[in-house]
């Protein structure tokens, strides 16, 4: 990999075509269809250069952490099939400026968020994707509900008029071995089932788990989408 800033348009090539590869394997490994498995190539702190390249290569997901970032990089017209996803913690009185820039928001975790994205988006009278943050180590600096409070979560968004509830996204502690984390990743498959046995009529098939370093663990656990930033741009 090469550092952030120094990147050229062959090594980002390369990593992509890398990256690709490995989610190729993970998911035949697994008996599972790599089209089923949506790349977001985490391109925060990245600058708007490089994301158009990635774009050019193939890639149109991107996340990014930050409200402000994400304007400043994206205030431009974008192609119609690239789409922006809000992956850190939210404020709540960034709800208006997220819904404006991006096409789904991954990290609602608590009912004052569902309360200032619903009253937002109705002001807008636009439908918001989101995903239910699931906070899987239950660790204290991490952004996300706990398992025990989602059921209470999905059905204040059920009851949005304008937020549509996908799925979950997850992340896991970080851990020296990557293939320590597919328990964690598997209790946020295993949560997903229990929500839609207790809530049939709600569709949550996005699980949004698996960054650079443990990917492969997370589509082995079912993954549709998995976040990958240093091992698309490198280190930052």
């Amino acid at each position: 990999m090469i550092a952030a800033g120094a990147i050229d348009h062959g090594a980002l090539e390369r990593n992509i075509d890398e990256v690709h590869e490995r989610v190729h394997l993970a998911a035949r490994e697994s008996g599972r269809s790599a089209e089923a498995i949506t790349i977001v190539a985490v391109s925060k702190t990245f600058p708007r250069t490089l994301v158009d390249e990635a774009y050019a290569l193939g890639l149109s997901s991107f996340g990014e952490n930050r409200v402000q970032e994400a304007k400043g990089k994206y205030g431009g017209p974008l192609p119609s099939d690239l789409r922006l996803h809000m992956i850190g913690s939210l404020q709540s009185n960034k709800a208006k400026a997220a819904i404006g820039l991006f096409d789904r928001i991954e990290s609602v975790d608590r009912m004052s968020l569902v309360e200032a994205l619903e009253h937002a988006a109705t002001r807008v009278d636009t439908l918001v994707s989101v995903l239910l943050q699931v906070n899987l180590g239950r660790e204290p600096r991490k952004s996300g509900c706990f398992p025990e409070q989602a059921l209470e979560l999905i059905d204040a968004l059920i009851g949005a008029d304008h937020l549509r509830v996908d799925g979950l996204m997850g992340i896991a502690p970080l851990l020296p071995n990557a293939h320590d984390t597919r328990p964690y990743f598997r209790e946020l498959r295993l949560l997903r089932e229990d929500i839609c046995r207790e809530r049939p009529d709600v569709d949550l098939s996005v699980l949004s788990m698996g960054m650079s370093g443990d990917f492969e663990a997370a589509i082995a656990e079912g993954a549709t989408h998995v976040r990958i930033g240093s091992a698309i741009f490198g280190a930052r």
